[in-house]
């Protein structure tokens, strides 16, 4: 590679940790809670995206798709069951701490995350132990697609493009970074991407 990798940007959800409220979060939530799936389902898709730009609090999305009738559980057993979904993925956790470590990388998150979930997800799994800093939907009020999102990360790393390479199992996110420059690979799993990282001389 002609020019060295000095930062790796990366999403959370699907590359570090599971996704923290998709489609089968959901789909269990139904079946847990007696739900009536195409409610919540559209209900969400109406929501979720200012929930994640940061302009609702979480219990304002959930009076929204959930809590707009009265039910037999509470708004805290309900969030408790989402937070519970999240769950590590260890080996790219270990990865991505053997990398910086190893090369004295700065690693930047790039993720679409309401608020409250986001915080929980870094705290809990310690994040900020191996993470320089978050550019997270809920907290600079862009999310990906836009474009914004990848210059404010840009802006606030301080580093050339061309040694920046993103991580991200959404191929469109990746070729959206990569439309401005930024090397990127999509994440299938934790071989292939590892793989993926040492043709780009990231070897651990």
């Amino acid at each position: 590679m002609s020019q060295k990798i000095t930062a790796i940007f990366t999403d959370i959800g699907g590359v570090l940790l599971t996704n923290g409220w998709d489609r089968k979060a959901r789909a269990e939530a139904v079946e847990k809670f007696k739900l009536n799936a195409a409610e919540l389902e559209d209900r969400h898709h109406l929501t979720f995206d200012t929930y994640e730009s940061g302009k609702l609090l979480l219990d304002e999305y959930l009076d929204r798709i959930v809590f707009y009738e009265p039910r037999s559980f509470s708004k805290e057993t309900f969030k408790q069951f989402m937070y519970n979904y999240s769950q590590p993925y260890e080996d790219m956790i270990q990865l991505l701490k053997k990398l910086k470590a190893q090369y004295q990388l700065k690693t930047v998150v790039v993720s679409n995350e309401g608020r409250e979930l986001n915080r929980y997800r870094i705290e809990t799994f310690q994040l900020t132990g191996f993470i320089d800093f978050f550019v997270s939907s809920s907290f600079v009020h862009l999310r990906k697609p836009d474009v914004d999102i990848f210059k404010v990360a840009l802006d606030m790393a301080q580093v050339p493009l061309e040694q920046i390479l993103y991580i991200d199992d959404r191929p469109l996110f990746v070729q959206v970074a990569q439309g401005l420059g930024i090397k990127g690979i999509i994440h299938r799993n934790y071989g292939q991407t590892k793989q993926e990282l040492a043709a780009y001389g990231l070897v651990v």
